[in-house]
């Protein structure tokens, strides 16, 4: 499925600094970035980086002078998903694990796998399929925690979104990663466009590693799952964030947008009792 994807921000820069922006689309076996333009008002010189798994896209700038600057990203993007059915799913051993997913077991800056191992097992654990595991979680999480825009900030995490019951996308994600690890299933942070969302933003939800793929989860219902375009992967938000500031740098005004460039789209959730899961490689 295609979709066309934009963004554009504008920051203040007051004195010599270094920005450092995730906002491109990611390329995978199964995202295709078709075509793409980048640029920055005033033209400063940039670089992109790539983390040494590919999980995301980095462009870093230095600005060197007080000045207004706009950056612009838009691209067109196929978002070829894949369906697999988990009916008769077991668990995944640690020692059957690849090495590569074995950072995602472990408690993270925002969340807290072992404060909610015990409550992971008590609401979660007699459930023996892992997809199902995870389907429950997040259908818990959708259920017993408000979306509520503003009421969490930059140093919510799990623990407290458990506790307060009440936040944003990105508190959700947390969540969800916190409790599959805490029943032992690896969870990583998945950020991206997402088709439908409103008013329009970036989009958090998590990805758990279930049969040997990284399945999606979102506990917020907002979009479907097919109407996503990743950005990047993580530990937590942490290690995904839209824009690194260093320096004397203010953030001022962001304009997102994610636009099907098909003419439909048969969205995709999860229902009760589904055993089909979605995975963006």
């Amino acid at each position: 499925m295609k979709f066309n994807v934009f963004t554009q921000m504008e920051y203040v820069v007051w004195a010599p600094g270094t920005l450092i922006l995730s906002i491109h689309a990611l390329r995978t076996p199964n995202q295709t970035v078709i075509s793409e333009e980048f640029s920055i008002e005033p033209y400063i010189k940039f670089e992109e980086l790539q983390s040494a798994e590919g999980e995301n896209r980095l462009i870093r700038f230095e600005v060197q002078e007080q000045c207004t600057v706009k950056v612009t990203y838009n691209a067109l993007v196929d978002n070829c998903v894949e369906l697999t059915n988990y009916e008769h799913q077991e668990i995944t051993l640690v020692s059957q694990l690849p090495v590569s997913v074995l950072p995602y077991l472990n408690p993270s800056r925002y969340c807290q796998s072992d404060k909610l191992s015990s409550h992971a097992h008590n609401m979660f654990g007699h459930i023996t399929n892992p997809f199902e595991q995870v389907v429950a979680l997040t259908n818990w999480i959708h259920y017993n925690v408000q979306y509520l825009s503003g009421f969490s900030n930059a140093e919510t995490s799990a623990f407290n979104t458990f506790e307060e019951r009440a936040g944003v996308c990105r508190d959700f994600a947390h969540l969800g990663i916190a409790l599959c690890r805490g029943l032992t299933i690896p969870a990583r942070y998945f950020t991206g466009y997402a088709y439908q969302l409103n008013p329009p933003d970036f989009h958090a939800c998590f990805e758990a590693y279930i049969g040997g793929k990284w399945i999606l989860f979102d506990a917020t219902r907002l979009v479907p799952l097919n109407g996503l375009i990743k950005i990047a992967t993580g530990r937590d938000a942490a290690d995904n964030a839209i824009a690194n500031i260093f320096g004397n740098i203010n953030f001022t005004t962001m304009q997102v947008s994610c636009e099907l460039a098909e003419n439909s789209i048969e969205p995709i959730y999860y229902n009760e009792g589904e055993h089909s899961g979605l995975s963006y490689l």
